[in-house]
């Protein structure tokens, strides 16, 4: 059987990940699943920034729309309904592309996290919220010493969330955070922008949302006895729809907050979305020719016939956060690490600036860049950053 392959589109939030995506669906008949931790909800379209119907007419998308607001939804669900989604599209013969903003969910698809399926234990969290965060990092220490590695203290529903999968398994969170070798082979790509021209996309987005009626979105589900106090409201910009239809704030206010704490999101997902990460193929979001590069490694990708391949671009620097965007190497090599011991090269004829591009496959590595503890850190239990496992 030939080995089952993935795409990743990756990056901060209005970097242009979802219109790729529709993009390459239409050139390749491919058909995408959501990695965002926000748009899983029904009724919430706006403020979650779910792709247009356009954009998906151009294929089927999978993990949009698959549970109500009050609905309990954790990273266990997605990887379970994101497994049997990959199932489904390699047994039509199709490749996934993997599209969205929540690195926890990503990460953990690509770099097989196990992950416990502990349901919420609503009298537990109660009275572990009702201690003092000191109470609750002291606990942690002392029966996972290793989960400071990961969870940031300041984050106490992650702490909480920690001490009860403990309650639940008897086993400290650390141990659910082993990996097995995922059963396929992904190409991840990245979207780069300049943090001043993201910002401006942030902004612009926003004032779309609200010109389309997000504030009636939000009114829409309060009437339908959605709580505020839902996780699924305490998202960005839901947040602050809610207080200024309760009267805490101002409009502009509201719009304003939701426009920062976007920005702090993207910033966020820097930590996710490393440009020093080597498996991740960086492209200049604003480049002109953007479907054009992606398209042509995502059909070297599909089409190459041996193994595992992990493409990286090693004459490529992804520029600093406040530089202009970077352009792509007018040759670049692209490491396709192989199951066999073989090594055979193609050359790719795609135009300027990946004319001439040379695919080498070696060998798969052996060892994780980032060190035998690989993965990310943790992400807060914000809009867009996912859920706790």
């Amino acid at each position: 059987m030939p080995p089952r392959k993935l795409i990743a589109i990756v990056g901060p939030t209005a970097s242009g990940k979802t219109a790729l995506a529709a993009a390459l669906a239409r050139a390749l008949g491919d058909e995408i699943i959501g990695a965002d931790s926000r748009q899983v909800y029904r009724h919430m379209d706006i403020g979650t920034a779910k792709p247009s119907s356009d954009e998906q007419a151009a294929a089927p998308h999978h993990l949009v729309d698959i549970v109500d607001p009050d609905q309990p939804f954790s990273l266990a669900d997605w990887l379970e309904r994101a497994h049997a989604a990959l199932g489904d599209i390699w047994s039509c013969g199709k490749l996934p592309l993997l599209v969205g903003g929540t690195g926890q969910y990503v990460s953990a698809l690509l770099e097989g996290w196990r992950v416990p399926r502990v349901p919420e234990q609503i009298e537990l969290r109660r009275e572990l919220a009702s201690r003092r965060s000191e109470d609750l990092l002291a606990e942690l220490r002392r029966v996972d010493p290793e989960a400071e590695e990961y969870i940031d203290p300041r984050n106490v529903r992650r702490v909480i969330r920690a001490l009860e999968v403990y309650e639940a398994t008897g086993k400290p969170f650390s141990h659910w955070r082993t990996k097995e070798p995922p059963p396929f082979d992904a190409l991840i790509i990245g979207l780069a922008l300049p943090r001043e021209e993201l910002y401006r996309r942030v902004d612009e987005r926003v004032k779309r949302m609200v010109e389309a009626g997000f504030t009636d979105e939000v009114r829409a589900l309060l009437a339908m006895g959605y709580s505020r106090d839902l996780p699924a409201m305490s998202g960005i910009g839901y947040k602050e729809m809610c207080e200024y239809l309760a009267g805490e704030r101002d409009l502009e206010s509201a719009i304003e907050r939701t426009k920062s704490g976007t920005h702090r999101l993207a910033r966020h997902q820097s930590a996710w979305f490393k440009q020093s990460d080597k498996r991740i193929n960086w492209l200049a979001a604003n480049d002109p020719k953007i479907v054009a590069r992606a398209t042509a490694l995502a059909q070297a990708s599909a089409s190459h016939p041996v193994g595992a391949w992990q493409p990286s671009f090693p004459e490529y620097h992804a520029p600093p956060e406040d530089a202009p965007a970077a352009r792509m190497p007018a040759a670049a090599v692209i490491a396709m690490p192989a199951t066999a011991r073989s090594r055979r090269t193609v050359r790719l004829n795609v135009g300027p600036p990946l004319a001439n591009a040379i695919i080498t496959t070696m060998p798969s590595p052996t060892k994780d860049p980032r060190g035998e503890a690989g993965g990310y850190p943790s992400a807060s239990h914000t809009a867009g950053t996912g859920h706790d496992p």
